[in-house]
C-alpha cells in the first residue's frame, strides 16, 4: 500500500511541475519580459495582473500550492536520492543530479524572489514601484548574479523535467523518441533561458 502511494506522489509530482508550474514558468518569463520597455511598461502590466478578478485566489491555489508541494517534496527527494553518476546510464544520471541540484537552488530562489517582490508593502502592493524595486536588487552583482542563476537553474529544471516526465509517463518510448524530446527539451531550454536572462538584465540598463 505505501509503495503505491509512493508511487503516485511521484506521479503527481512529476506533472505538477509541468502543469501548472512549468506553463506558469513560461509565463512569467514572458510577462517580465516587458522589462525591456521600460519601467512604465513593466508596472502597468504587473498592475493589471494584480487586479484581475480571482487575482490572490488563483496565486494561491494554482501558484503556490502547488509550489509548495513539488518544492517540499523535491528536496525529499533530492536528500534521499543516490545517484551512480559513473554507473552504465551516466548521462541520464548526471541528469537526474542536476535535476535535483536546481531543484534546491530554485526553491532558494523562489523564497528570495516572492519575498522581495510580492510580500513586500503587502498592505498597499498596488502602489508599488517593483520595477524600481527589482533594478535597485539587481544593482547589487551578487544579488543579480542569483537571479541568473535562479532563471538558468528554472529553466533547465524545467526543460529537463519534460524529458523526465516524458519517460515516466510513457509517452516517449524507445531511445529514438526519448533522443528526440532530449532535442526538444534543449530548445525549451535555451529558448525560455534567453527570454528570462535578457528580461533581468533590462532591469540594469
Amino acid at each position: 500500500m505505501t509503495s503505491d502511494r509512493n508511487f503516485w506522489v511521484r506521479r503527481l509530482h512529476s506533472l505538477s511541475g509541468i502543469v501548472p508550474i512549468g506553463g506558469f514558468l513560461a509565463f512569467h518569463l514572458y510577462e517580465n519580459s516587458a522589462a525591456s520597455r521600460g519601467a512604465d511598461a513593466y508596472n502597468e502590466m504587473t498592475h493589471r495582473l494584480q487586479t484581475l478578478p480571482g487575482a490572490v485566489a488563483a496565486e494561491i491555489l494554482v501558484i503556490a500550492l502547488p509550489l509548495l508541494f513539488h518544492g517540499i517534496y523535491g528536496l525529499f527527494i533530492a536528500g534521499t536520492a543516490k545517484p551512480n553518476l559513473y554507473s552504465n546510464g551516466y548521462v541520464r544520471n548526471w541528469m537526474y543530479f542536476l535535476q535535483r541540484v536546481t531543484g534546491v537552488v530554485v526553491f532558494a530562489f523562489i523564497l528570495f524572489h516572492y519575498w522581495t517582490t510580492r510580500l513586500v508593502q503587502l498592505t498597499d502592493h498596488e502602489s508599488l514601484d517593483l520595477f524600481r524595486q527589482v533594478q535597485s536588487a539587481v544593482a547589487n552583482p551578487w544579488i543579480y548574479a542569483f537571479y541568473i542563476a535562479g532563471i538558468l537553474s528554472a529553466t533547465f529544471h524545467l526543460a529537463n523535467g519534460i524529458w523526465s516526465f516524458s519517460i515516466v509517463w510513457g509517452l516517449t518510448v524507445g531511445p529514438r523518441a526519448q533522443r528526440r524530446m532530449l532535442y526538444i527539451s534543449a530548445v525549451v531550454f535555451v529558448a525560455l533561458s534567453v527570454v528570462g536572462v535578457r528580461s533581468i538584465s533590462a532591469f540594469r540598463l
